[in-house]
């Protein structure tokens, strides 16, 4: 009886006569990177999603509580040191609301970057046992984390509803920002999460870096502190477009287009570049990883 299952975008590879194993590995070059495959396995994408999700908040007493302590706190510290102490400007925007607006973005990028780089060596036993798109394991990181992104949302309504700060026509563009942070974050995700299989260096170097990271963008700042000369400096920092972009959606402010245009040029290359970085590394994850 013939066997009608297939194995969407892998390549399987028999073994001499006499025996029963096989090896599956990723296709090449541009086959490598099948949507069709992806969108096969999207219920698995949802069970590790949610997985994720309840992972993280078992067995905590705060719970969810979690998604919004992290950026309220570092409010209230960079408020007292920046906004009282240092008296850093804000663009006429009500400092609390405008560190929050930009400490929330960054909680989730922050998150879901760290998050998808070690996914892959937190799930290595699922990676030897069974295939499937390895993408999936950083993507569901990604996704993970926007629910924690929805949460914290939540409280900056709260804030700017404090301030009297009016929704203005445009909060339609806010679904751009959000989803090229989603994208940026899976790029470099991808990107990472196969690094960290083979060095294990990742792990500790990735926190660093976004710490670092954070410092190099407007988060709480505005961006017109930065003398002008080196304002292209910043615009090459993905992250500095996509701050903008929120805080244009939010506060009804002038939207920086070239900015953001460039931000989602970088996320789209770096997009590229890192999923097929991660399809010709992919097929060593399970013997090193």
């Amino acid at each position: 009886m013939e066997d009608s299952y297939k194995l969407p975008l892998a390549q399987v590879e028999a073994l001499p006569p006499g025996h029963v194993s096989i090896k599956i590995r990723p296709g090449t070059k541009w086959a490598a990177i099948n949507l069709r495959d992806l969108w096969a396995y999207r219920e698995l994408v949802y069970f590790l999603t949610w997985r994720d999700v309840k992972v993280r908040y078992k067995q905590t007493l705060l719970g969810a509580a979690w998604a919004v302590i992290q950026p309220v706190a570092a409010t209230i510290v960079f408020w007292l040191f920046f906004g009282r102490l240092a008296g850093v400007g804000s663009d006429g925007i009500p400092y609390p609301v405008f560190a929050y607006a930009g400490l929330m973005v960054w909680t989730f990028f922050s998150n879901a970057l760290n998050n998808s780089g070690n996914s892959l060596v937190g799930n290595a036993n699922l990676i030897t046992k069974v295939y499937f798109p390895r993408m999936i394991i950083p993507g569901a990181a990604v996704a993970a984390g926007l629910v924690d992104f929805a949460i914290a949302f939540v409280i900056l309504i709260g804030l700017m509803m404090y301030y009297g700060i009016h929704a203005t026509a445009n909060l339609l563009i806010l679904p751009l920002p959000v989803m090229l942070t989603a994208l940026l974050a899976l790029g470099a995700g991808l990107w990472t999460s196969a690094l960290n299989v083979k060095y294990r260096d990742i792990r500790y170097a990735l926190p660093f870096g976004i710490q670092l990271w954070m410092f190099a963008t407007p988060i709480v700042y505005p961006a017109s502190l930065v003398p002008d000369k080196w304002r292209w400096l910043l615009v090459l920092n993905p992250m500095t477009g996509i701050v903008e972009g929120y805080r244009a959606a939010l506060f009804g402010s002038r939207l920086d287009w070239q900015a953001l245009g460039v931000s989602a040029l970088i996320t789209l290359l770096v997009l590229v570049y890192s999923a097929f970085a991660f399809k010709r590394m992919e097929r060593s994850f399970a013997d090193i990883v």
